[in-house]
């Protein structure tokens, strides 16, 4: 009980409330917005909160990553157009519903399903607080290295059909943060003796270029689209009505989320896929699923809203980002000397607290929100692309500039932002770059501390968790190769049928033509007579 009040202490001040009305709105605008979503705006954002207090830098990071999701949902079932990537699954069952007339009652149940991830998330994750910060002080610089290298493993092998190009950005990443001062010794490292070199590359720095000015390209690049406007007639609050219909769909796919929260490099797309799977093959109605189903829609947005409070486990209790909006939100930490890890847990268990809570006060607000705003809302995704382009590019370089007043880094920013625009072309991960930035830093730092005590090879997983850890990496490599090889003896298969298709497509097309030839015969000899 002390920890909670002490917790709830943090959070009764006004530019803590502030923050989270900020972050709510925003997110919600943000996400309402096709084409920006939450990556951008919080790359924009990050070096306004490095002025601010931990706690309200993070809630305002956090509002918007959350809330988002909700504003995402909006173009996705009115105009099938997903507001954010991870909105995509709802226009498979959203849209049909405006199409046949129903869009209020759409919003309705995808705001109420998300409400209910959202706080499913939160709730599981204050219950389960206590038993994290007695398993955080067993994590020692073996095991953070191997967690570490497990996110690397499951980020690289997330990307199905793109694992080598994945690892090989990664790999990238990782050389770009060795790039300077090395952290041990301070020897330069590739810094070809020019003195910007020897700071290294900033992470912010690279994290606008990939996401926000590379983004603000697309747009510039981008024709404008003309939207038909969706008129809502009705209530938004029939979808809690509904919700409570099928509490098992909803159950399942908010657990799904903060599994797959908690593993880092998984996120909101493989719990969304594995909560509609689950539903569609549960349903008493599957064949509803893509034509309007209320049981798809509520098993993707439940499943992407219980994500964004899961996946601040990992970062949380090892300091690990399991993707690019928490690898953006270590740096906060970082630049006010509040270390993610073990000791946050034991330390400052308060702060912890308070920011699962902040996070249920925002669900709160954005389905208040919501309730009341969400047809003027509607008109949102009808800026224009070029416009959004021209904004997202100013304010990105006003971010860069802001950083440390060099024109190097806003340099740095537009090369790295241009080949976001090329990775983004050719349908290539940017993510994989930023996570080899943030995780080979504590793989580096982690493996030269743990190595300091080991004499032979096995004394590096002697212990019970460096050990699960261990053959928890062999495993993942090894199923992901086997999966690899299975898909490619699937293609040849294929490909050796298509070779044979030819042969029989050119005798159907053959007949067929016989088969025209003969009626038109027929209908001649018929004319003439």
């Amino acid at each position: 009980m002390d920890l909670l009040l002490s917790a709830i202490e943090i959070l009764m001040r006004w530019d803590v409330a502030l923050a989270l009305l900020v972050g709510s709105v925003g997110g919600v605008l943000i996400g309402a917005i096709p084409g920006v979503g939450p990556a951008v705006a919080i790359a924009i954002l990050l070096p306004a909160t490095f002025s601010m207090d931990p706690i309200v830098g993070l809630t305002v990071l956090l509002g918007i990553y959350g809330s988002s999701m909700y504003g995402g949902a909006i173009p996705a079932i009115l105009i099938n157009t997903p507001g954010t990537a991870v909105n995509a699954l709802s226009t498979y069952d959203g849209y049909p519903m405006t199409a046949r007339g129903e869009p209020q009652r759409a919003l309705s149940l995808a705001y109420s399903a998300s409400f209910y991830g959202g706080m499913f998330s939160v709730l599981c994750l204050i219950l389960f607080a206590p038993v994290l910060a007695r398993v955080a002080p067993l994590f020692g610089s073996r095991e953070i290295f191997l967690a570490a290298l497990l996110g690397m493993v499951l980020v690289v092998t997330a990307h199905r059909g793109q694992s080598l190009i994945a690892a090989a950005l990664a790999a990238l990443g990782i050389f770009i943060q060795t790039i300077g001062f090395e952290p041990v010794k301070y020897t330069q490292r590739y810094t070809f003796d020019q003195p910007f070199m020897q700071g290294g590359i900033n992470l912010i720095v690279v994290v606008l270029g990939l996401f926000a000015l590379s983004q603000a390209f697309v747009l510039l690049t981008s024709e404008d689209e003309t939207y038909r406007p969706t008129r809502l007639r009705g209530g938004l609050l029939q979808g809690f009505r509904e919700l409570a219909r099928h509490p098992r769909v909803a159950t399942v796919s908010a657990f799904f989320g903060v599994l797959m929260g908690i593993i880092p490099g998984v996120g909101e797309f493989n719990s969304q896929f594995l909560s509609y799977t689950y539903a569609q093959r549960t349903s008493k109605r599957p064949e509803d699923f893509g034509h309007g189903s209320s049981e798809g829609l509520i098993a993707s947005e439940t499943s992407n809203n219980a994500v964004p409070a899961a996946a601040m486990v990992p970062l949380l209790a090892l300091g690990i980002p399991g993707e690019q909006l928490t690898a953006m939100m270590l740096s906060v930490f970082y630049v006010h000397n509040v270390v993610p890890g073990p000791g946050l847990f034991q330390n400052s268990m308060d702060f912890v607290v308070a920011l699962y809570i902040a996070l249920a006060v925002l669900n709160v607000l954005v389905i208040l929100f919501l309730l009341v705003a969400t047809k003027p809302l509607i008109q949102v995704v009808r800026i224009p692309n070029r416009f959004l382009g021209i904004c997202v590019l100013t304010l990105s370089f006003v971010g860069v500039y802001s950083l440390r007043n060099s024109v190097t880094d806003c340099v740095m920013a537009a090369l790295f932002g241009l080949f976001g625009y090329v990775l983004k072309r050719l349908d290539l991960p940017s993510v994989p770059i930023i996570l080899g930035m943030v995780l080979g830093n504590i793989m580096e730092v982690k493996l030269r501390a743990g190595m300091a005590r080991v004499k032979e090879p096995w004394d590096f997983i002697d212990r019970p968790i460096s050990f699960i850890l261990f053959v928890s990496i062999l495993l993942i490599i090894a199923f992901h190769i086997r999966r690899v090889v299975l898909e490619r003896r699937d293609l040849k298969q294929a490909e050796a049928g298509t070779r044979t298709r030819p042969n029989r497509f050119g005798g159907l097309l053959a007949r067929r033509r016989e088969s025209l030839l003969r009626v038109r015969g027929r209908m001649v000899r018929a004319r003439h007579k």
